[in-house]
């Protein structure tokens, strides 16, 4: 199943999580991104990305707040929508912020939200055993789920720093425990965020589900990369686990640059951004044309146009 498939006389068939086990029971590798507004949604699925997710990363790619805690469910709706409209064959995902799943009937009305308002066809939330019961409810409602173990970014207060989870054997097999409690909720897929490589491996052997890693190595069924880091558009660090594909941070600030020079020394706009108009028309606009002179062809009024014209 490829992701720019299409069905009947050019009707594009957008990916369902049922496309996706197929990729992952086929063998095949899942790029994933996330994506934030309508023109890098329509990129990502414009190459073919099969996966997206409107990240709650959003907060501080994309908001400047400090963490992904700040953000709120209205914040999430409205760039998922964004996303959604960009999109014609990729699977969306939205990220259930901060609070908004604690209580298996708020994930049901936040998750609708996504669904019905912002147009996602799935959502993801973060935790393992303690979220287990929050995400059968949501599949149990015909809600598809993705999970999210190892660094979870909305624990940022409680984890106290980035830094990678499951080094020690508790917290491995705590880990290990997770994720089968995440997939045995009827989750579809699940992040494994900041894990090591064997670990993350181990875990993606014993899944029927597919992994999606991020700093957790090549051996996930997937890998997902925020939108500005791999193109280069991270201002600040760059994570290790971050590849970059391009450099437009530094493309897009010399293209400014060069802006601000034209417009400073009056090169910008030119001939090739101008529009012109008929000068007779101008000079009929303006009380200038034939009309306005007097029988010796001096201006009428200084050739201001006369309040009695009818414009």
């Amino acid at each position: 199943m490829s992701a720019t498939e299409t069905a009947g006389a050019g009707r594009v068939v957008r990916v369902t999580v049922a496309d996706i086990a197929r990729l992952h029971a086929d063998g095949h590798r899942i790029p994933t991104v996330t994506a934030y507004d309508y023109p890098s949604a329509r990129l990502a699925d414009e190459a073919g990305i099969p996966l997206i997710l409107v990240g709650d990363s959003l907060a501080q790619v994309v908001l400047g707040y400090e963490t992904t805690v700040r953000i709120s469910l209205d914040e999430m709706v409205h760039h998922t929508r964004a996303v959604v409209r960009g999109t014609r064959r990729a699977l969306v995902v939205g990220d259930m912020p901060f609070l908004t799943y604690a209580r298996s009937d708020d994930a049901l009305a936040a998750a609708g939200r996504f669904l019905r308002e912002g147009g996602a066809q799935a959502v993801k939330v973060e935790g393992g055993r303690r979220t287990a019961p929050v995400v059968e409810a949501l599949v149990r409602n015909g809600i598809p789920v993705m999970g999210h173990i190892g660094l979870t970014p909305q624990a940022i207060n409680a984890i106290g720093k980035v830094r990678v989870q499951g080094k020690t054997k508790d917290q491995a097999r705590t880990l290990m425990a997770d994720a089968l409690a995440i997939a045995e909720a009827g989750a579809f897929a699940i992040v494994l965020e900041l894990i090591p490589e064997q670990l993350a491996a181990a875990i993606t052997e014993r899944l029927r589900i597919p992994t999606i890693g991020i700093g957790s190595g090549p051996g996930c069924s997937g890998q997902i990369q925020l939108f500005t880091d791999l193109l280069g558009l991270t201002i600040d660090h760059l994570p290790r686990h971050s590849r970059q594909y391009l450099r437009l941070h530094e493309s897009i600030a010399e293209a400014l640059r060069a802006y601000a020079a034209d417009v400073e020394a009056g090169a910008f706009p030119g001939d090739a951004e101008t529009v012109r108009m008929d000068d007779a028309v101008l000079a009929d606009v303006l009380g200038r044309s034939a009309l306005d002179r007097a029988a010796d062809g001096t201006l009428v009024d200084g050739g201001l146009i006369p309040l009695d014209r009818d414009l």
